[in-house]
């Protein structure tokens, strides 16, 4: 089927290739042009019947159907354009031509070149599969003619005990992604020459040494290699040891010297013997390096199994494994807990999805747990049901085989490391953390700065243990973190909990609620006569009243973290007093509409804070000074003029507003903050306009992000006297129709990015003086007037945005 699709993907090709040689003449006649928009629409329904085949391909040809249906679209998209210019616009026609000609010449390149070899390869393919088959066929029917009447030969025993080990052992790869999985790797090993280090990467306890292990197993891999050596290096290993087993593998005799570790390719070059060596485990780069030193090798392939994502420096191509969906999850886990791939009748089904869903898609969760509730009444389950969702240990089985193995990956970070992977437990189950709230609470509680937090949270992201998800814009030097947000995994943040709690709870640093609750634990109120030690408390309520609050008292409490279900009022904790350390406060509101905050005179005593978030919050009226605050962030709030007190903020440096709709101007209290670095109001659409003394941030202002502002019709022109301002960000201000015509007095701006602005249609002249500009993103059709100025600033590199595209159209009807 592969092959007819692929015949099919050439017919649409060949019309393409005829498309893109009429469209190099379409920009000098719009008949053409118009020929190329009608040939495009009747071209649809092809591309339309290939990407909804039903065949899957492998990755790279799918990028590039993907990578032609976009330049289709461009296409169109010139067509179009070529539609509504001009005759007399030549230099912009000119522009248009050209790129009609790259976008041909880069078709018929991918036609007369890699369309033929994918052919070939189908080809091949459907053959090796028709030998495979028949070959299977022939081990079936010989295992048949070894039964006899009345009784089992010793083959059949064989047979049921392999299947019954391949059953337990690779039941985890039951499922599409695991299937998907082995199709994968199997192509990095086998088919292609330029990878000689693969990877298998995931989170821990998703089946990936299971997945290495049943990979040795296929006949594929096995006709493939001479030798397939699997290794276990895990955290303390023995090198050299490993070496010499790799050696002796590929040598074929014992290594008597280390210097005959250098002199293994030459002997591997006589005995042209091909070694899949399987390194399992892995946990460093360095002993990485040393094991993996004869890689190049002819005939030898490496396939290294980690927690950690190593770099492209190490390994040439890396799959990372990803969690079982529900159906999967359920199949694994009834196999453990019934001994059949479905809930068995008259088992309370509700339950057992209950504690399904509680293991997120982990196998090894489902394994563990399906095993210790194997034969167990429903009152065990129930109970099993209510720790998970406590994240509590529901026995020694859970946490011995489960918790205890899965914190090895803990054990094996730098302290620092470990304490931010901890701290990530106080955030509620589920959430999307915003990395700029988790910086915020690393640096107050850890003396780092933002970009040792930020480098900590990508190495925690490339051990598996958290997930980034960021836009394309974000991770560079003026992106907002905000565009960053942070997720984990239910069994991670169980694990970080488990490890919390075993310590008292009044000598616990973290103090949490693991679950929302209508009331705080009975555990707490018992210990209310105590001090607590933690360093963060983090509470998760509904509506609080000020009758269901107690007494407690936080000497050490340096952040306190509020995630709170309410749509009316809620009473802040009376004990916020008690907390005479707190730097950091985070209130997030997750009910269905914005909550008014009350008990406001808890704030008179917060001297030390330093950093507030309030998202979805009606903010009160704050009483000044916030004498201490250098961070203020307020998300999807109503700010109800709360900013427009003078002296509220005397030191504040960083001021966020985001998706606030009853923002319509930025209050002129602002402008005398003079220790303001960091402006942002994004996604705000009622604002209106901005102070016209902007200016008089000039000697603190660096980074000016006024991002899907869609109401600002203009920027002041004070602006010019932002002398310290490095970046400035105005995209998606659709309705600004000019730059400041004193931009020029900006000598320090670094980058400006300006998409999506449509009637912004040229460049001040004072723009020639920006000597410190190196960078400009912008739409295409004011790029050329920025290029102009690269002659007066030879430094400028201008970046035209690159419109995106998906094929969601090719879905209509």
């Amino acid at each position: 089927m592969a092959v007819t699709d692929f015949f099919a993907g050439e017919i649409a090709f060949e019309l393409l290739k005829k498309l893109l040689i009429i469209s190099r003449r379409a920009c000098l006649c719009k008949a053409s042009a118009e020929q190329l928009a009608q040939a495009i629409q009747n071209l649809l329904p092809i591309i339309k019947e290939i990407m909804h085949s039903g065949v899957e391909l492998p990755p790279q040809r799918q990028r590039q159907l993907d990578t032609i249906s976009r330049r289709l679209l461009s296409a169109s998209e010139l067509a179009d354009k070529v539609q509504q210019s001009g005759r007399w616009n030549v230099y912009r026609n000119l522009r248009y031509a050209r790129k009609m000609e790259k976008i041909e010449k880069e078709i018929s390149q991918f036609v007369n070149g890699p369309m033929q070899c994918h052919i070939l390869a189908d080809i091949h393919h459907t053959r090796f599969e028709i030998s495979e088959m028949a070959e299977r066929f022939d081990r079936i029917d010989h295992r048949l003619r070894g039964m006899k009447i009345g009784g089992v030969t010793d083959d059949v025993r064989k047979m049921d005990l392999d299947e019954h080990e391949m059953y337990e052992s690779n039941y985890v790869n039951f499922g599409i992604e695991m299937k998907v999985a082995m199709r994968k790797v199997k192509e990095m090993i086998l088919l292609r020459n330029d990878i000689t280090v693969s990877g298998i990467c995931g989170m821990p306890g998703c089946g990936k040494t299971t997945l290495a292990r049943e990979l040795r197993k296929e006949d594929e891999v096995k006709s493939s290699f001479n030798e397939i050596l699997f290794l276990t290096v895990s955290q303390s290993p023995k090198v050299e040891e490993l070496k010499s087993r790799i050696w002796t593998s590929i040598h074929g005799g014992p290594a008597n010297a280390r210097s005959q570790w250098n002199q293994i390719s030459e002997f591997s070059i006589v005995n042209n013997k091909r070694v899949l060596v399987i390194l399992d485990d892995v946990w460093s780069e360095s002993v990485l390096q040393q094991l993996i030193s004869c890689r190049n090798i002819p005939g030898c392939k490496f396939l290294v199994v980690s927690r950690i994502k190593f770099s492209q420096l190490f390994i040439d191509a890396t799959y990372e494994l990803k969690l079982l969906n529900q159906d999967e999850s359920m199949s694994l886990f009834c196999h453990f807990a019934f001994g059949q791939t479905s809930i068995p009748l008259g088992t309370n089904q509700k339950l057992v999805k209950q504690v399904v869903d509680e293991c997120k898609g982990l196998p090894l969760a489902l394994k563990v747990i399906g095993s210790s509730l194997r034969d167990q009444p429903e009152l065990i389950w129930t109970n099993a049901k209510n720790k998970l969702s406590r994240c509590q240990s529901i026995g020694e089985s859970h946490e011995n085989q489960l918790l205890e193995r899965m914190k090895l990956s803990i054990d094996y970070l730098d302290f620092k490391v470990q304490e931010c992977f901890m701290d990530l437990s106080c955030f509620p189950e589920d959430m999307r953390i915003p990395l700029d709230v988790f910086v915020n609470i690393s640096i107050e509680l850890h003396d780092i700065d933002k970009e040792e937090a930020f480098a900590i949270l990508l190495e925690l992201s490339n051990k598996n243990l958290i997930t980034l998800v960021e836009e394309t814009r974000s991770g560079e030097s003026y992106s907002s973190y905000y565009d960053i947000f942070i997720t984990q995994h239910d069994v991670l943040r169980d694990l970080a909990i488990h490890l919390t709690n075993k310590k008292d709870v009044n000598e616990r640093k973290r103090l949490l609620m693991a679950r929302r609750e209508t009331e705080l634990p009975n555990e707490w109120r018992r210990m209310k006569d105590e001090p607590f030690r933690a360093r963060i408390v983090s509470l998760q309520t509904c509506e609080m009243k000020e009758h269901e609050w107690f007494n407690m008292d936080f000497p050490e409490a340096e952040v306190l973290i509020l995630d709170l279900s309410s749509s009316d009022e809620y009473f802040l904790p009376p004990f916020i007093h008690n907390m005479p350390k707190l730097k950091s406060l985070i209130v997030i509101n997750h009910g269905r509409k914005n909550t008014t905050i009350n008990n406001l005179s808890v704030f008179t005593n917060m001297n030390n804070l330093r950093s507030l978030w309030f998202e979805k919050i009606s903010i009160p009226k704050l009483l000044p000074p916030f004498e201490k605050l250098q961070k203020l962030s307020l998300i999807l709030c109503n700010i109800n003029n709360s900013l427009h007190h003078p002296n509220l903020f005397p030191n504040l440096s960083d001021l966020t507003i985001d998706h606030c709709n009853d923002f319509t101007e930025l209050p002129i209290t602002v402008c005398h903050l003079q220790r303001l670095e960091s402006l942002s109001i994004t996604n705000c659409h009622g604002l209106r306009e901005l102070p016209s003394n902007l200016g008089r941030l000039g000697c603190s202002l660096r980074i000016l992000r006024l991002y899907a502002c869609a109401s600002l019709k203009e920027l002041p022109a004070g602006m010019g006297d932002l002398k310290r301002l490095e970046y400035v960000d105005i995209s998606e201000c659709v309705k600004v129709k000019s730059l400041p015509d004193d931009i020029g007095g900006m000598v320090r701006l670094e980058k400006i990015e300006m998409r999506q602005c449509p009637q912004i249609w040229n460049v001040p002249e004072s723009a020639a003086a920006l000597e410190s500009l190196r960078r400009v993103i912008c739409d295409e059709e004011i790029s050329w007037m920025w290029r102009d100025l690269q002659n007066a600033l030879p430094n400028l590199f201008v970046q035209v945005v690159q419109e995106r595209f998906d094929l969601d159209w090719l879905l209509e009807d």
